[in-house]
């Protein structure tokens, strides 16, 4: 409740003013209430279709295929577990999209098969540092001090590109998505293994709204 003032001639009275009944708070504050709305959790491997853009979806479907791809090729089949560096992944759309989500994907499920090993080249600088600390130092023993120069090269670099094309008619829009993924050898730099995935999606604006 606030005061207000109500001239009458010289005089000025005071009035009380009632902002808000009891009645219109309670369903100012329903109202609130509403507006949080409510948070669920959801299946992370349902297929997501709240947009027609990249999502996670379109990430599950690119990590399967090349994953499963790359270890039936030959060059992973028998011997001693080559060693495979993450190179730089490319986006070439016009979407924002997170390339690191798509190799970090594709890089755990290659390293949880066996089947490959990954340098940690994202972490080289920090390994070259605890190293030349543990050998200069004067602070590490002897005996627990790794050696410098016991690194293991990479075997095949591990890269790839993502391209779009977006096309709008009317109300409807189509979007392309092209995954690229090359391995290539180190020691003649031939590519020994290419894989792509294609995705399409389709979407309709509805008549009112967006």
């Amino acid at each position: 409740m606030i005061l207000s003032a109500r001239g009458r001639g010289n005089r000025r009275e005071v009035l009380p003013v009632r902002l808000f009944a009891p009645g219109a708070c309670l369903v100012f504050l329903a109202l609130l209430a509403g507006c949080a709305g409510n948070v669920e959790y959801g299946d992370a491997g349902a297929v997501e279709t709240v947009t027609v853009d990249f999502g996670s979806t379109d990430l599950q479907l690119i990590a399967e295929k090349m994953v499963g791809s790359l270890l039936a090729s030959p060059t992973l089949q028998g011997g001693e577990p080559p060693v495979l560096q993450m190179s730089r992944f490319r986006n070439k759309t016009d979407e924002h999209i997170d390339t690191k989500a798509i190799t970090d994907k594709i890089r755990t499920a290659l390293v949880q098969s066996g089947k490959v090993r990954f340098t940690a080249a994202e972490v080289r600088d920090e390994i070259v540092d605890e190293l030349e600390y543990q050998q200069k130092s004067g602070y590490v023993s002897e005996e627990t001090r790794k050696r410098i120069g016991n690194m293991i090269g990479a075997d095949y670099l591990l890269t790839g590109e993502m391209t779009s094309i977006r096309k709008r008619s009317g109300r409807k829009t189509d979007l392309y998505f092209l995954v690229t993924l090359n391995l290539v050898d180190l020691r003649t730099a031939l590519i020994a293994w290419s894989e792509q995935k294609e995705i399409r999606k389709e979407a309709t604006r509805p008549l009112l709204g967006w």
